[in-house]
């Protein structure tokens, strides 16, 4: 270990190119890591690092933990090894289908969207006045689903698709209270939304029944069912007698519905439904090899309450405009915590922008004519194959066919991707195949020649002859065939040309605040540098193009991605297996706890169902542990943040006969390295029960200690906090479950890959078998480039940066909690309490005045309300990190104005932040500051200011008066 104060160079430290991206990653330079340390009392960061640790967790006095990693590589390097991994997959034409779907996404979408940081980096809105632009562009989103279901309210997008059916399932217990414990299941359902389903339903003791609805509702005490529409094989069945029938008996409608399809079809509000879920990825988002991808719910009037996730609504702001505001349960788990409905605090905002701005490029004329020629080729394609000999399943159909041969599926499959097209043996007698918008004539004919064996005719009739042209048939039948009109607000058919789209793109991103701006100090969420040559590789179409399922010898280099991963993984956090396939960290909770329930289980001990929490946890804990069934019971704090030992040990003790885990955040929720940490481990380990860690805070640990080696069994990851994927406004993300060896055979598995995890696994906890293996890309560049020096140093920075901004703040906010020394880990709480109840200013007010500054407010009132969490990260350089220091101080200042009488109480620049450029040039100003105090509190900003679009926004207004789709153009008249 070395005492300097700085990042090593020369050749102990790797090549140069390496040390290169590692120093650009890393904020401070070496003289401001000596500035940043004499402020802090260190003479260099190992030694900070010392003095900050509790000895026990790591290798020995002083000593860091050593990562057995390869050896950094600049980005040139890695870019080179990444292009060599993308060469090693195959990218067939696929035409598997199962809820994935090839994709043409427009290139103006691609480039300003899926690869422009203003959209990538920017985090959740939780301060809705700097979010503006994206709020919009998720309001386009749920205006789009609830057009296309039919359904009044639809939230901000979910994880996926099987994700979203198995929120439904568990919405529509909730709304028929007092009915039985069964979901009547169809049994032409996608096989991954059956697996997640019954995932997610055994641990709450709901009973999936399976049941061919074709048929009629099975008899059962049911409080919901769930149908598929088309059906997983591609029939286009009529609903309505299911869904009468399952009103009839009391229960919740739930259709899970292809959302082209619904450009043609009937809308599963039209037919009566109470929810519709699917995946929104076939608009213009690619398969990723299996995500991220946003999935869909949208509701009937009257469940809006019970909706999981994100719900974009519009209020109003101080002036009366209309404004747009996360709406009703923004993050209801840290409010109701065991009893939330769900532990999904985020969305895919990025992938629900892309398929937003999707369906604005196209408008409902384009959508239904794409629809159309997918549908056209899927007819043609079938009257291809009846003429040929073959019989196809199904009369009625819109884009997926089930065509008999009998013993000769695999032959069929293997013939087809000589020709380079994948289909699906949907068993050995049945080749499934599903068109899409990518499709062409040709690839039809290739599809014929492999079921005949003969040669490609060449020869083109019907629909196929200019490949574009509608199909008219009775394969989309006509008492199903949609006739209300879709997506008629204006903002769906005013951006034709691509000038207009991009300007309309360009003006949303304006609206917002983002990491590509400024700064953004969020405690617990981790906003570091997302590295260009690590986002580079996500839009390679070796990369992009590959189906979730398509056989494995197709894609050996994303799964080189995936074996690396978890072996770097599970060598940074001192485990031993890793699953990747949780598209979330609420999915990794659950997974992890998942994992612990069945290790008991396997042991004989089912009676062990008490998860131990402490108070400052993270809200998703007490919701994953409930959904995974068990009993939460709270560990208290001290006054210092800590876990109170003596509670611990009296409720360890009192549940030795049926502790399942305890669940700890490390570092603490409040930002220190609790010193107990070890001995939490024995006592839950001596009372039969595991210790899952929650890894959020990994930022403070990497290179230095090791989750697995100082007691804990399990824990989840942020691969979107700690690895560099960017939180993408609210999703992407992905949260990896880290397991010992006794637990890692019950991580998650897939049934339709035996290799993305154990056979004794408890299911999939996703829809892909990898999850979201469209971004690990992102996180494998980053360990890639930064090595085992890299990782450590940015710990070491990060840990140092929070100290600084914690010494200078000091003096003007007290800083809640600290560890031994007087140290915090990677983040810092400031109390804004005190000052509250002297002044009447509240948090709130100086995170919409730190607006005014330029910045986006640290997490507020979390895990101590009334106090302001600040987590700086390593890749901010001291200018910036003082710029924000600087405007905290002077809104310490402002805040003295108002103590002493200077400024009224009720009307300062704190309460009336954040100061829209309107408010600031109306004719009259009657506010006892001047405008340029409003504007300019320092004078930097008068030379690059961000300028908030809306004033303060109304929360308690946009929950009293809900609206949750665009409203018409005259809203926004003056």
């Amino acid at each position: 270990m070395t005492e300097q104060p700085t990042r090593e160079r020369g050749p102990d430290a790797g090549t140069a190119a390496a040390r290169g991206f590692a120093d650009r990653h890393i904020g401070p330079d070496p003289a401001e890591l000596t500035q940043m340390l004499k402020t802090v009392g260190y003479a260099g960061t190992g030694e900070l690092m010392t003095a900050a640790l509790p000895e026990g967790i790591l290798a020995g006095p002083g000593r860091p933990m050593p990562l057995e990693l390869p050896e950094a590589a600049g980005e040139t390097e890695a870019l080179a090894e990444l292009r060599e991994l993308a060469d090693r997959n195959r990218v067939l034409t696929s035409m598997i289908g199962q809820g994935y779907y090839d994709t043409i996404t427009p290139p103006v979408i691609r480039r300003n969207i899926l690869e422009n940081p203003a959209w990538y980096t920017a985090y959740t809105p939780y301060q809705p006045e700097i979010s503006q632009g994206r709020l919009e562009a998720l309001l386009n989103f749920q205006t789009m689903v609830s057009d296309l279901t039919g359904l009044a309210v639809t939230g901000a997008s979910l994880l996926d698709e099987a994700t979203a059916a198995a929120e439904s399932m568990t919405l529509a217990r909730r709304a028929t209270r007092g009915k039985g414990d069964v979901f009547i299941v169809d049994s032409d359902v996608f096989p991954q939304t059956l697996s997640v389903l019954r995932t997610r339903a055994e641990p709450l003791g709901i009973d999936v029944v399976v049941a061919d609805l074709s048929e009629g509702l099975p008899d059962a005490d049911a409080f919901g069912v769930l149908v598929q529409y088309p059906a997983g094989s591609g029939a286009v069945r009529d609903p309505r007698p299911i869904i009468a029938e399952a009103h009839e008996r009391g229960a919740q409608a739930v259709v899970a519905a292809d959302i082209l399809a619904l450009t043609l079809l009937r809308s599963p509000g039209e037919m009566g439904a109470d929810i519709a879920v699917g995946s929104t990825q076939r608009f213009g988002v690619p398969m990723g090899f299996g995500g991220p991808h946003a999935g869909y719910m949208a509701l009937r009037e009257g469940l809006q309450r019970q909706l999981p996730g994100r719900l974009v609504g519009v209020s109003v702001d101080n002036a009366g405009k209309p404004a747009y505001r996360l709406a009703l349960q923004t993050r209801e788990q840290h409010i109701r915590r065991e009893k939330a409905t769900s532990n999904i605090c985020t969305a895919q905002v990025l992938l629900a922008v892309m398929a937003s701005m999707y369906a604005v490029y196209h408008g409902p004329q384009g959508l239904r004519a794409i629809a159309e020629r997918v549908h056209g080729h899927t007819a043609d394609l079938a009257d291809r194959l009846r003429a040929a000999g073959f019989g196809v399943a199904d009369e009625r159909f819109f884009d997926t066919l089930r065509v008999r041969v009998p013993g000769a599926a695999a032959a069929v499959v293997e013939a087809a991707a000589e020709r380079g097209i994948n289909l699906l043996a949907a068993d050995a007698d049945t080749v499934g195949i599903s068109c899409d918008e990518a499709t062409t004539t040709a690839h039809l004919e290739h599809i014929v020649a492999a079921f005949t064996g003969g040669p490609v005719s060449g020869a083109a009739t019907g629909a196929a002859a200019g490949g574009e042209r509608a199909h008219s048939s009775a394969a989309l039948p006509e008492d199903l065939r949609r006739g209300v009109d879709y997506l008629t607000h204006p903002v769906f058919s005013s951006h034709r040309s691509e000038t207009s789209l991009l300007r309309y793109m360009r003006r949303l991103s304006d609206k917002d605040l983002a990491l590509d701006r400024s700064m953004i100090p969020l405690g617990s969420c981790t906003m570091k540098l997302n590295a260009t040559a690590e986002m580079e590789s996500v839009t390679w179409p070796e990369f992009a193009a590959l189906h979730p399922f398509a056989p494995l010898d197709q894609a050996a280099g994303s799964v080189r991605i995936v074996r690396d991963l978890e072996r770097w993984l599970a060598e940074i956090t001192g485990y031993d297996a890793v699953s990747l396939q949780p598209n979330a960290g609420s999915q990794g909770e659950l997974a992890g706890l998942l994992a612990i329930r069945g290790y008991h289980r396997g042991r004989g001990e089912t009676g062990r169902d008490v998860c131990l929490i402490p108070s400052s946890a993270h809200g998703t804990n007490a919701a994953s542990a409930t959904m995974a069934g068990m009993r939460v019971k709270v560990v208290a704090c001290d006054d210092g943040g800590n876990i109170d030992m003596q509670d611990l040990r009296a409720k360890t003790a009192q549940h030795a006969d049926d502790l399942a885990a305890i669940m700890v955040t490390y570092p603490s929720t409040h930002g220190v390295y609790e010193d107990t940490i070890t001995e939490v481990c024995r006592l839950v380990h001596e009372a039969g029960g595991q210790v899952y860690v929650d890894g959020a805070n990994l930022n403070a640990l990497l290179g230095w200690a090791k989750l697995g080696a100082f007691g804990a069994d399990v824990s989840h990851l942020n691969l979107h906090k700690t690895f560099c994927i960017p939180h993408g406004g609210g999703g992407p993300g992905v949260g990896p479950v880290a397991a010992r060896s006794h637990l890692a055979g019950y991580l998650p598995n897939h049934p339709s890959q035996p290799e993305a995890g154990p056979y004794t696994g408890v299911g999939p906890v996703s829809a892909a078998p990898f999850g979201s293996a469209g971004i690990l890309q992102i996180s494998w560049a980053y360990i890639r480039m930064m090595g085992e020096e890299g990782l450590r140093s940015a710990t070491e920075a990060a840990v140092l940066t929070a100290n600084y901004v914690a010494k200078r703040l000091e003096p003007y906010y007290p800083v809640l909690y600290t560890g031994q020394g007087g140290l915090v880990a990677h983040e810092c709480i400031i109390d804004i309490r005190g000052l509250q109840k002297r002044t009447g200013v509240s948090n709130e007010d100086v995170s919409k005045r730190l607006i005014d500054y330029g910045f986006h407010a640290p997490t507020m009132s979390f895990p101590v309300a009334g106090t302001l969490m600040v987590e700086p990260t390593e890749s901010e350089d001291l200018a910036e990190l003082d710029r924000f220091i600087d405007a905290m101080i002077a809104i310490r200042g402002e805040i003295d104005r108002v103590a002493d009488g200077s400024l009224p109480s009720d009307d300062n620049p704190l309460k009336n932040a954040p100061h829209t450029a309107e408010a600031l040039t109306a004719q009259v100003w009657e506010h006892p500051y001047s405008r340029h105090e409003g504007a300019f509190p320092v004078s930097e900003l008068r030379f690059d200011k961000y300028w908030s679009p809306v004033g303060r926004i109304d929360q308690a207004y946009g929950d009293r008066n809900l609206v949750c789709a665009c409203p018409p153009p005259e809203a926004f008249e003056v």
